[in-house]
């Protein structure tokens, strides 16, 4: 018997090399050039869908994950990371971010499947109770944390039409809307792409 046997399938997730990355531009922080990047990370000729617990420790390959801020009146939604489930090399920071990894189990294709799997993890990360008009504002890349050097994230803002974000999800303690000022003094507390995030966009 596998390992695996007896415990629930692996989810694969979408990735890019990350040589690709560096021949479009590598960038430590966040690049707003987003017609640079992401036709071709989104590509299918480029991207596959590989084991999770493979790629987490892979940095050949960049897993590409959505990042989505929601804003109302000027005032951004944050959490804290609990305990419970998420990225345990995350666990007890604050964040700014809501979105997770493209799986295979999403069904649609290139642009598509991105978009199907951006608004499947923020539905089930929390319940956003309000129109919005959402943006695609940048990237984030962070080579120099373990996390950071597997992850490519692509910036969303959401502008809702009402503060209306509860958390869904176990994990997501803690949650508020804060002006910028609010963010910049707190930054060092916010794990590290909300921390580029909170300087590049509202610092």
């Amino acid at each position: 018997m596998s390992a695996n046997a007896s415990h629930e399938p692996i989810e694969h997730v979408l990735v890019v090399p990350t040589r690709l990355f560096h021949e479009l531009g590598h960038f430590q922080g966040f690049n707003t050039d987003t017609e640079r990047y992401i036709q071709t990370l989104l590509d299918p000729a480029h991207t596959s869908f590989r084991p999770r617990n493979e790629v987490e420790e892979d940095p050949s390959f960049k897993q590409l994950i959505p990042y989505c801020i929601f804003r109302h009146a000027g005032e951004v939604f944050h959490y804290k990371r609990g305990k419970k489930g998420g990225e345990g090399r995350l666990y007890s920071k604050r964040s700014i971010g809501i979105g997770g990894h493209i799986s295979s189990t999403d069904q649609l294709s290139g642009d598509r499947r991105y978009s199907e799997a951006m608004h499947r993890e923020i539905s089930e990360e929390v319940f956003l109770e309000s129109g919005f008009k959402d943006a695609c504002v940048g990237l984030i890349n962070d080579d120099e944390t373990p996390v950071g050097q597997v992850h490519l994230g692509i910036v969303h803002i959401f502008d809702l039409d009402a503060a209306k974000v509860r958390p869904r999800e176990e994990s997501i303690i803690e949650t508020g809307f804060a002006n910028s000022s609010e963010l910049i003094q707190a930054v060092d507390e916010f794990e590290t792409w909300s921390q580029i995030c909170i300087k590049h966009l509202f610092g």
